[in-house]
This record gives C-alpha cells, sequence and structure tokens, in this order.
C-alpha cells in the first residue's frame, strides 16, 4: 500500500509538489507512482532555467518496466535539479517524498491551490 504524504499537493499525473520555505516549490513523484513503475534505473531532468507551464511535460523517469514522463504541476521556472539522482535514481523507490526532481520559482503559488490535496489524490487512486 502506497503512502500518501498529507503536507504536499498532488497532481492528477502523479507528481507532488511542496512549498519550500524560500519560496520556491520542490517536485517529485508519488509513492504510489513510484511502485507502480518498479525499480528506477533513470531519470531525466529538466535544464535550471527553463519555462515550464502546469501540465508541461518537464522530465522522464525510467524503470524496469516502463518509462513515464514527469509534467510539472504548476506553471514556474526551474531554479534547481536533483543531481544526486543522476548517481542513485533508485533512491526514488526508497523515499519518494524525500527524492524531489526539481525546484521551481513559480509564477504563482497560488496555482499549488489547484492541486490535490492527500485526501482527494487517495481518492483518486483508489477509484
Amino acid at each position: 500500500m502506497s503512502s500518501i504524504a498529507a503536507d504536499l499537493r498532488y497532481a492528477a499525473s502523479h507528481e507532488w509538489a511542496r512549498l519550500e520555505a524560500d519560496g520556491s516549490v520542490a517536485v517529485g513523484i508519488s509513492d504510489h507512482a513510484q511502485e507502480a513503475l518498479g525499480d528506477v534505473v533513470f531519470i531525466e531532468l529538466p535544464e535550471v532555467g527553463k519555462v515550464l507551464e502546469a501540465g508541461q511535460e518537464a522530465g522522464v523517469v525510467e524503470s524496469v518496466k516502463a518509462a513515464s514522463d514527469i509534467y510539472a504541476p504548476i506553471a514556474g521556472t526551474v531554479i534547481a535539479i536533483n543531481e544526486a539522482l543522476a548517481d542513485s535514481p533508485e533512491s526514488v523507490n526508497s523515499d519518494a517524498y524525500g527524492s524531489w526532481f526539481f525546484k521551481l520559482q513559480p509564477s504563482d503559488t497560488a496555482q499549488l491551490q489547484t492541486l490535490l490535496d492527500a485526501a482527494a489524490y487517495e481518492a483518486s487512486i483508489d477509484a
């Protein structure tokens, strides 16, 4: 059974978003998504400086089973990528909520409110 972090917001496409103290938004994939993918072997991340619209493809996660696109849950500019994932992509399998993929400087933090809260996300994956 997947865990769902209560303090995050979720996109229907299984990305999570966390507002950081500095106003940036960290983005990763949910525990449910990593579980469905299986053993993650490669992650392609967006370039720092790239401007993304909400719902735009931002990268790719490859596992032994499949490759899956990663989408920006909100609009913003990529200000950081988690370079540790290049050497240890499997860390997503052991800590989906600690293994952020990239951070955005959001165009509008109010967009976070359009994402699913933990209860709504749980209902969407249980449906």
